[in-house]
This record gives C-alpha cells, structure tokens and sequence, in this order.
C-alpha cells in the first residue's frame, strides 16, 4: 500500500478517500469570493471544517477562477500570514497553501503549513528549490489538454525525484477546468484510471466548479453540491484519492460510503 507523505504526516492510500476543505480568503473567487476574506473568520472556518471531518485544509489567498486578475506574492502573504499564524497548533489535520509563487511557498511553510498546492504543476524550477529543502507535500496541477497529462505527470515525477523529493511526497491533481473543455472535464473524471501514475496520490477538485453547472441548468454556485458529490464519487470508483470540496460534511458522508462499497 502506498502514502502521501506532508511533514510529520502520512495519509496511508487506499483505505479511505482524505477530504481536502477549501478556504479561499479571497474577495473574488468564483464561488464563495469575500465570505472567509477576514482573518477571524477564515479561521472559523477552518476549524469547523476540521469539525466536520476535512482531512486537509486548503488556504488560498489568490483567486485562480477563469480570467482571474493576479496579486502580488507581498499580497498574498498579507492575506495568508495572520490566519496561518492564528490556525497553527490548532488544527490537526495537514494544512495546505494554494499558490504558484515560491516566496510565498517558502514562507507559508515557515508557518506550519505541510503541503504545497501548486497549480503551476512545479514547473518553476524555484518553486522545486522550496519543496526540496523541506518536507512537504506537493500537489502537481495540469493546466491544458487532457491528452498531454499522462506524460506531463511522468515528466514531473522524475523532474521531482532527481530532485530529492519522494515520491511519496507527490500528489496530482488532473486540474478539472484548468485548460479543458466541458467534454475533457467529463472525459478526464470518466477515464481518471488511464491517467494515474504509479501509486502516486490522486486529487480530484471538481466542487462547484462549470462542468457541474452546464448538465444543470447552470444554478448557483452554493446549489452544485448534489453534483459536485455526483462527480468526486465517480472519481472515487475511479481510483481518486482525495477530493477537493467547498462543502465538507456532505462530502465526508458522501466519502464514507463509497468507501464503505469499494474499499472493504
């Protein structure tokens, strides 16, 4: 059986689906844009969601939704910090930080963060510099054709290993709505077994995102939970090891039972 290894902890894979919780602190991401942008209350809401079950905790300070504009890394950090700050110690569950930048890689983890979410897939070669002299976990993104992310994962886990970073630090993440179309969406989530590498972690972040709008009538984003579940659950039979969720507790619930079926 293999691992995913992010500091001091390690998520055995294949026993359980791991439930990552999304904190944007964010006034504009797509979904939930402002509503945990205070320090107070993004770190409420961590802890509820570490409550509710989520295996990870996922802080991002920068909207990546479509057409995004970019802030600073000195932004990011400013938005960052004072809740990584207030949430270390207090959580027990993994924390991650979502961002493309190494400056504010390297410093988050200097705040107790364990894993790196990197929607860039660590192509920086600055950004590699940081998760080598640490322990962490990297999450690897794919932005682009779905017909190129086989090879694009091969290519970054030998990149990363002649690096000094296990494999068993290593976790990808097809990036669903990152570079594809609504039918590669589909296609990737469907197909997610031809795309797995190895024993290598699998993260599947489908929440709210289009390709649950468009089969639906397209409602709001707070109403796609029924079909974000609908998604990660075919992600799960299809070898997923982690999903990535607005809304926890279903989630956790809905999780549990699909293990229930396939993992005994």
């Amino acid at each position: 059986m293999s691992i995913f290894k992010a500091g001091k902890y390690e998520l055995p894979l294949g026993k359980k689906t791991y439930v990552m919780g999304i904190l944007n602190v964010t006034p504009d991401s797509f979904s939930d844009g402002d509503e945990w942008f205070s320090p107070k209350k993004a770190v409420e809401h961590a802890l509820e969601m570490q409550t509710d079950g989520a295996d990870i905790i996922d802080i991002g300070a920068q909207s990546t939704r479509p057409g995004y504009t970019k802030v600073s890394p000195e932004e990011e950090l400013k938005r960052l910090v004072p809740v990584l700050k207030a949430l270390n110690g207090k959580v027990n569950v993994p924390v991650s930080v979502d961002t493309f930048y190494p400056e504010v890689a390297k410093e988050a983890l200097k705040h107790g963060v364990s894993i790196i979410n990197d929607v860039n897939g660590f192509k920086d070669e600055k950004m590699i510099d940081v998760a080598s002299i640490s322990n962490c976990g990297c999450i690897v993104m794919h932005d682009g054709d779905s017909s190129l992310m086989k090879s694009f994962f091969e290519t970054q886990l030998n990149n990363l290993i002649n690096k000094n970073i296990s494999k068993y630090r290593l976790c990808f993440d097809p990036g669903i709505g990152f570079g594809k179309t609504y039918e590669e969406n589909l296609d990737v989530i469907n197909n997610l077994k031809e795309y797995l590498v190895g024993d290598i972690a699998m993260l599947i972040g489908a929440s709210r995102k289009r390709m649950i709008g468009i089969p639906c009538g397209d409602p709001p984003f707070k109403m796609r939970m029924p079909g974000t579940i609908a998604a990660h659950t075919i992600s799960i039979v299809n070898g997923a090891d982690i999903v990535r969720v607005h809304d926890v507790k279903p989630a956790v619930q809905a999780c549990k039972v699909a293990d229930a079926i396939l993992r005994r």
